[in-house]
């Protein structure tokens, strides 16, 4: 009896131990699961509030991380940092039901298509029509009624018009009236008025549909007509009904004709459009369209087939007469950019270029004479989101003040953060305080901005600054408490020495602590790109993921080949001429090798997967070398034949320019060499990569008699957002069998 008092005795202070120095007990950790992780919960996560400022300095906010009944747009004041509710959103889903019912009734007020400037006034698309919400009053109102759907909605700069696309041809309603006046008639399957082609969409806008715009004084509207039937046809099965519907795409391949573009401007009270003509020879690519200050002039900037000759011109509102001003030329392709911007005083505009090897600001007299070179260095202005291919750093420009701020990495890992630059003096410095990733967006009055930060071992949150960097408010914290059950580990970074002594970024996901003597197989992964990095100093879409495999067993490593680290052009144009092949497939085989020196990794058991790009690097790899015991290539390309002439043409120019490049690029000519067991993911709905790359390499291997799995997903596209859930359980599955 003594002897169990005496255990009890022990056990009690065991249990209290902790509390009595002061500690709280060890926090029973949650197992990671492919469910958890493709959960709603896990997304909320890493999403944070949808923002937009307004004219008068306030802003309007939406919780996306708020349950859909609850969310509703919420007014924000930066000098208080109060932020309230600014209207009832079941009084106006209410409303809606007038209208809407079924699928068509949105579960709960949606973040609206745009905002008038003032902010009082909202736009939604809503089952194809258009509908109007005055915020102050809660108030909804349905614009159009049509069978028809409308898309790419926007207000005139004055509010008091709404412009809109409908079958290919742009159309305004006067909000005072009701009247509708269509601004062009000619629309059809391959005349596309206001609304660009695919090509257009994906390589030079960003993947956003922007093919008309206001000028500022709200009375006219230039736009894009795009004749798309020169452009050659691809196809996509259904798997319905018995004999399959299908799915047509207007897709220009590498070396084939391109959309046929013109730019026309409209004035709203004639509707009489005035055609933009360019002396020959005729621009490939009409890549910016913007208006100056003061609505007499549009600026345009145009691009050869090359890629390398970039001209920027102005034109008279009304003659379309264009009028030369600025020529970048480059041995290699030029970089589209959106760092244009007019100063008030109509003399003067700010540039980026490339043309020292690194991404910096110029200011320019109206004429196109240059008055100064802004920010130089080794160093990159960048953005610190969007697509790779479309650049932009420039956050906003105080003209009262002098300063111009903008976002830029400097140095390892990738990392963009805020800076300025000084209009009239030689003057530059970092106003970000905190290291990571930094994604602005400042008051229209430049006092204010939001700050959307994160780092490689900190969840996403929104803070508002003052100008000068100091942090205001916490808008939105991190969900650091929804992920605090589990046992993440988080990324390491490292440099590993190239062959010819370059120093490439990676980095690499370890167990909390290496059991001794365990050798660990690991799991690579690569996009490869030019300037597209996956080393980043910000939260990494895949960490979930990563630790999901740190659980069952693996290690993760992650590295970027010198094209693609987005330090530098010249680094970029180490890839011109042939892409995703030799050079780059030695600078990540270094990497294999760092990690076989390791005296925690298992040499034999080495694995590497990517998506789209990745995937193509995926290939490349697995046929340029026998370092891979397995590989998954999803989505990928295997032949830049079968890529659109933007992208491919970039970086390889055309087939018939420079075959050897092509050759050297396509993976699936090097399929009969493949070493290691090999996935191929597609969907057959992908209209980016087209599922033809798949088939082929699955034709090559099955010629060479090389066994392989691959797992399609009928009409997934390129993200394969229909399936994305199975997409990781067949990737977990594989490396258990294979790895």
């Amino acid at each position: 009896m003594k002897k169990l008092a005496f255990f009890v005795c022990l056990l009690m202070i065991g249990l209290l131990y902790p509390a009595v120095w002061g500690q709280e007990p060890a926090r029973d950790t949650r197992r990671l699961t492919l469910d958890w992780i493709q959960s709603d919960e896990a997304r909320r996560t890493t999403r944070l509030p949808a923002l937009l400022w307004c004219a008068d300095g306030s802003a309007w906010l939406y919780d996306n991380r708020l349950p859909p009944a609850e969310r509703t747009l919420d007014r924000f004041d930066p000098a208080t940092g109060r932020r309230q509710p600014a209207l009832d959103a079941a009084a106006v889903l209410q409303a809606l039901r007038q209208t809407l019912s079924g699928d068509d009734l949105p579960k709960a007020l949606p973040w609206p298509e745009t905002f008038d400037s003032a902010g009082r006034q909202a736009l939604y698309i809503l089952a194809g029509d258009v509908y109007l919400l005055d915020i102050p009053t809660a108030a909804i109102r349905r614009l159009t009624s049509t069978p028809d759907r409308e898309k790419n909605a926007a207000f005139s700069p004055d509010g008091r018009m709404v412009s809109y696309v409908r079958e290919n041809n742009l159309y305004v309603t006067e909000l005072g009236t009701g009247r509708e006046t269509a601004l062009t008639s000619d629309g059809s399957d391959t005349i596309l008025n206001g609304t660009l082609s695919w090509v257009y969409w994906e390589e030079i806008f960003g993947r956003h549909d922007t093919a008309y715009w206001w000028s500022p004084d709200s009375q006219a509207v230039a736009f894009f007509r795009t004749d798309d039937s020169t452009v050659g046809v691809c196809y996509f099965p259904n798997v319905e009904p018995a004999t399959p519907s299908v799915t047509r795409q207007r897709y220009p391949k590498a070396g084939t004709a391109n959309p046929d573009v013109r730019l026309g401007i409209v004035p709203i009270s004639s509707g009489e459009t005035t055609w933009v003509e360019f002396p020959d020879p005729q621009p490939e690519y009409i890549v910016r369209v913007g208006w100056l200050p003061h609505s007499r002039q549009i600026s345009l900037q145009t691009l050869n087939r090359r890629q390398n000759r970039l001209d920027l011109y102005l034109a008279d509102r009304t003659t379309g007469t264009p009028i030369h001003i600025l020529r970048e030329e480059n041995r290699t392709a030029l970089n589209l950019h959106d760092d244009l911007y007019f100063l008030a005083d109509g003399r003067r505009f700010l540039w980026s270029s490339e043309r020292d090897g690194y991404n910096h600001l110029y200011l320019y007299e109206i004429n196109g004479e240059l008055i100064r070179q802004m920010t130089a260095g080794e160093w990159m202005v960048r953005a610190s989101s969007g697509v790779a291919w479309v650049r932009g750093g420039v956050c906003t420009v105080d003209e009262k003040e002098g300063w111009v701020y903008f976002t830029a990495n400097q140095g390892l890992p990738v990392a963009p953060a805020l800076f300025r630059t000084h209009l009239h003096q030689d003057l530059t410095e970092r106003v970000s305080r905190e290291e990571g990733t930094h994604r602005i967006s400042f008051s229209p009055d430049g006092a204010y901005y939001f700050d959307e930060y994160a780092d490689s071992r900190t969840l996403p949150g929104l803070y508002l600054h003052r100008a000068d960097g100091t942090r205001l408010y916490t808008v939105s914290a991190p969900s650091t408490n929804d992920i605090a059950d589990f046992d993440l580990q988080f990324p390491e970074f490292l440099t590993v020495e190239a062959a010819d002594g370059f120093r490439l970024p990676a980095q690499i996901y370890k167990p909390a602590t290496l059991e001794p003597g365990r050798k660990y197989p690991v799991i690579l992964y690569v996009y490869g790109g030019p300037s597209a990095p996956v080393v980043w100093n910000n939260w990494n879409r895949y960490s979930y993921f990563n630790n999901l495999l740190l659980q069952e067993g693996y290690i993760c490593f992650l590295m970027d080949n010198r094209s693609a680290t987005g330090l530098s052009k010249t680094l970029e144009d180490t890839a011109y001429g042939h892409l995703v092949s030799q050079p780059e497939v030695d600078d990540i085989l270094a990497g294999v090798q760092w990690l076989r020196r390791q005296p925690w990794i298992d040499p034999e058991r080495i694995g590497v997967w990517g998506w789209s790009g990745g995937g193509t690097m995926t290939l490349q790899l697995m046929t340029h070398s026998d370092a891979f015991t397995a590989g998954i290539a999803v989505a990928a390309v295997t032949d830049f034949r079968y890529y659109d002439t933007k992208w491919a043409e970039n970086i390889l120019d055309t087939p018939q320019n420079n075959p050897e490049g092509y050759r050297a690029s396509a993976a699936a000519n090097f399929a009969h060499r493949l070493q290691g067991r090999l996935m191929l993911i597609h969907g057959t709905g992908d209209d980016n990569v087209h599922p033809q790359n798949a088939w082929r390499f699955a034709r090559e291997l099955n010629q060479a008699g090389i066994l392989f799995e691959m797992m399609i997903y009928p009409l997934g596209t390129h993200g394969i957002g229909n399936a994305r859930d199975h997409v990781f359980l067949t990737m977990l599955d594989f490396w258990k069998r294979n790895l």
